[in-house]
């Protein structure tokens, strides 16, 4: 299958889950959030690699060239509402590897927005959670939730 074909595919199913779940928000509150989140989340572990790909295609196209490895991992957004997407991590090999999500927070103070991005070693967050040095976000794709 081509990697346009798996993005779309990929991103119809996090439209139509994202669809589907709204529905699901209203009946049911913070529940359907929780679904959302995690099978938003699921659907980047599957595709994420595929959706990697799709990134550094189009990046490419534009002269784009990376140092080191790629890989996307889902990222979760705080501060000014609740999201859930990919990110696309660029670094060293064995530090690319040890990445398994982004943590993002976002305040806004008066007329400054301010975002912190940072890749971390666990997508759980009732485990210790460490930054993953030498590490930085190069693409993201989020879904307000």
């Amino acid at each position: 299958m081509t990697g346009y074909k798996v993005v779309a595919i990929a991103l119809v199913l996090v439209l139509g889950l994202t669809f589907v779940l709204t529905n699901a928000v209203s009946a049911q509150g913070l529940i359907g959030q929780a679904l959302k989140l995690f099978g938003i989340a699921y659907v980047v572990r599957h595709f994420g690699p595929d959706i990697n790909k799709f990134i550094n295609n189009l990046a490419g196209q534009h002269g784009v060239k990376w140092e080191g490895t790629t890989k996307v991992v889902p990222i979760i957004s705080a501060g000014n509402g609740v999201y859930v997407g990919a990110a696309q991590v660029q670094g060293p090999p064995d530090r690319v590897s040890e990445t398994r999500a982004v943590g993002q927070v976002e305040t806004t103070i008066q007329s400054l927005r301010a975002k912190l991005l940072i890749p971390v070693n666990t997508s759980n967050v009732t485990k210790s959670i460490s930054r993953i040095q030498g590490v930085g976000v190069s693409a993201l794709i989020d879904f307000s939730i």
